[in-house]
């Protein structure tokens, strides 16, 4: 899919790729450039959408203390699976 840049460096998101992102106009976009030089464009999403997609077993929130735990058990497991390989 081809678009074409403007003399003020704008380009026009083709429509297919506005529908397959669901973004539309003033939504915001996000643009990583890759080491190898790709470019991938994602949408903005606010952090209020994500609000209940994750269901807890907890019924009160996690301390912090038990943020960190999960995160150097998720850190330790990692460590030992790419130590398998």
């Amino acid at each position: 899919m081809d678009a074409t840049i403007t003399a003020k460096g704008q380009i026009t998101i083709p429509k297919t790729i506005r529908d397959h992102l669901k973004v539309k106009a003033g939504d915001r976009v996000k643009l990583f450039v890759h080491p190898d030089g790709r470019v991938v464009i994602l949408p903005v999403v606010p952090v209020s959408t994500l609000r209940g997609s994750v269901k807890s077993r907890l019924r009160r929130p996690p301390t912090i203390e038990e943020m960190n735990r999960a995160i150097e058990d998720g850190a330790i497991a990692r460590f030992k699976r790419s130590r398998e390989r």
